[in-house]
């Protein structure tokens, strides 16, 4: 098992304000709107910026997206920044038909995304979004895993030409991707090879599978961990060239088990290589107040639980 190691820990939030930052600097045109939560976006930098380029739209999520499509008519790329559970469940009306039914070229960012919002509960968490997202004709969905990678992926979104859900969180976790990585939307990223199973992870829960992997390597388990950061469009290539050499698959993401990676996941593989599959994920249902990391291991969203399902799901395998 390749070991990763780390020297700080950052919120993927801040990887969004920073590449935000850097997004402006490159390209004139970058602009960025926000509903009233500019600190929890880390949006400040580049408002100080570049001032002339920010609206604050206000707790008004649903205008918020229309004024975004309405920039892009004008040749703007414009980010939007509040809660994920605002940016998509509040507002999906507006984001089907004026975004992606339009085809615009918004860049929907979405922080405070799953269950580590916290203490703020269920009626602020989503464990919905991606589904939601992902069923939009057109629409990119990325999730990230660490404070560069969430730099990375906002700075490529700038140069893309589509609509774009970008999902991060608040919690601070350790800083493992390379600095000067060169994000490829589509393009899944090897994290470890192995022969015994497939670990596909996608935000938070790199982080978990990596960890699970160290442990399940004591124990003589080779496990392959590959990081879906672009949801859709999902790299098949990399997923079927996985699955094909170890015959069994785990997902693990910060999501409900329904509409989320698991099952873009099960799709490919029952259309072309049906395969032993353990999800880890929400199992069906709301979250709860508490600590990201009480809710973390509560709803199975840890190291340990990978483990379980990387056991569970080799001996379905050798059955």
């Amino acid at each position: 098992m390749k070991k990763y190691t780390y020297t700080e820990k950052k919120d993927t939030r801040s990887g969004f304000g920073d590449g935000l930052l850097e997004a402006g600097k490159r390209n004139p045109d970058v602009v960025a709107l926000c509903a009233d939560l500019v600190a929890s976006l880390k949006m400040q930098d580049f408002i100080n910026a570049f001032p002339e380029r920010f609206v604050q739209v206000g707790i008004a999520e649903a205008n918020m997206i229309g004024i975004a499509a309405g920039m892009t008519i004008g040749g703007k790329i414009p980010f939007t920044g509040t809660f994920a559970n605002f940016s998509t469940g509040r507002v999906y009306d507006q984001i089907r038909q004026s975004v992606a039914y339009s085809d615009k070229n918004v860049k929907i960012c979405a922080s405070h995304a799953g269950l580590t919002l916290g203490e703020d509960g269920a009626t602020h968490q989503i464990l919905e979004d991606i589904g939601l997202m992902k069923m939009l004709p057109g629409m990119t969905v990325i999730n990230t895993c660490d404070y560069n990678q969430t730099k990375a992926a906002t700075i490529a979104i700038a140069e893309y030409e589509g609509p774009v859900y970008l999902r991060f969180g608040r919690p601070v976790l350790p800083v493992f991707t390379d600095a000067d990585q060169k994000f490829e939307i589509g393009k899944a990223w090897m994290v470890n090879e192995g022969a015994d199973v497939s670990i596909f992870a996608t935000g938070h829960l790199v982080w978990e599978a990596i960890q699970a992997g160290e442990k399940l390597a004591e124990e003589g388990i080779d496990v392959e961990i590959i990081n879906i950061h672009t949801i859709k469009p999902l790299d098949a290539e990399a997923v079927l060239k996985s699955v094909a050499k170890t015959g069994c698959v785990v997902t693990a993401e910060e999501h409900n088990r329904l509409g989320g990676l698991g099952d873009s996941i099960a799709q490919l593989l029952s259309t072309t290589n049906p395969t032993p599959q353990e999800y880890v994920a929400v199992d069906d249902s709301f979250g709860e107040s508490g600590t990201p990391a009480q809710l973390m291991t509560k709803y199975g969203l840890d190291a340990d639980h990978i483990i379980k399902a990387v056991k569970k799901v080799i001996a379905r395998k050798k059955a």
